[in-house]
């Protein structure tokens, strides 16, 4: 894979091999040479769970103290004054039946699906569209509710969901590069605190095996872990 000369003079200044304490790494991001855009910053962590079994899946939702900067796209399956909170609240799109028919007809123009426990007689038919991106509304996750303007609010505001992938990793916006370094650092301390209290009681062994901290068009940084 070819890299831009951005990337590859970036890279020639930090050493992927070393763990750096959490302020250190933010430093050096900042410092960074800029891209042409306002850069997302990202935190990977590779966790010691076997997702194939049920009770060891890890996904839920966060509120990041200081949101992430991204605007997302926020659909909302309701009906009748729910439909109409959860416009009131910003959704973006709010259907039933016939939204769901444009889903499986391939309009995938959105980043949340929420939806009322009475609407999932029409999600329930979308899980092998949605599953596979991590899109799919569960209870587990907070995108299956009675009070739908809330959770329309709350993830418009920043809240994010997220969802191990089938090799047990999380990929999770943490802000924008423009942050300022204590911002960043409370979402991420936040992050990592949750995803902490979110061990399943079946993982065996060392459960954050590691985590990095990088931005979208940089390499990533290796983060202490105690």
């Amino acid at each position: 894979m070819k890299r831009s000369k951005r990337y590859t003079e970036i890279k020639a200044k930090v050493d992927l091999e070393k763990e750096y304490d959490l302020d250190e790494a933010l430093a050096v991001i900042k410092e960074m040479k800029s891209a042409k855009f306002d850069e997302t910053v990202e935190i990977h962590m590779k966790l010691g769970i076997d997702i194939k079994k049920a009770d060891q899946n890890v996904r839920g939702t966060l509120s990041m103290p200081n949101g992430t900067g991204r605007s997302v796209k926020v659909i909302a399956f309701a009906q009748g004054e729910n439909a109409r909170a959860a416009k009131d609240a910003g959704a973006d799109e709010v259907g039933d039946e016939e939204l769901a028919a444009r889903i499986q007809g391939g309009w995938m123009d959105f980043d949340i699906v929420l939806a009322t426990p009475d609407m999932m007689r029409f999600v329930g038919r979308l899980g092998r569209v949605l599953g596979p991106q991590g899109k799919m509304p569960s209870p587990k996750s907070g995108t299956v509710t009675e009070d739908i303007a809330t959770a329309v609010s709350e993830f418009k505001a920043g809240k994010i969901e997220y969802r191990a992938d089938g090799s047990g990793n999380l990929h999770v916006p943490v802000g924008k590069r423009s942050f300022e370094k204590q911002a960043l650092k409370e979402n991420i301390e936040v992050l990592i605190g949750h995803i902490k209290a979110a061990k399943p009681p079946a993982a065996k062994g060392k459960y954050i095996q590691k985590t990095v901290v990088g931005t979208t068009m940089g390499p990533s940084l290796k983060l202490v872990m105690e």
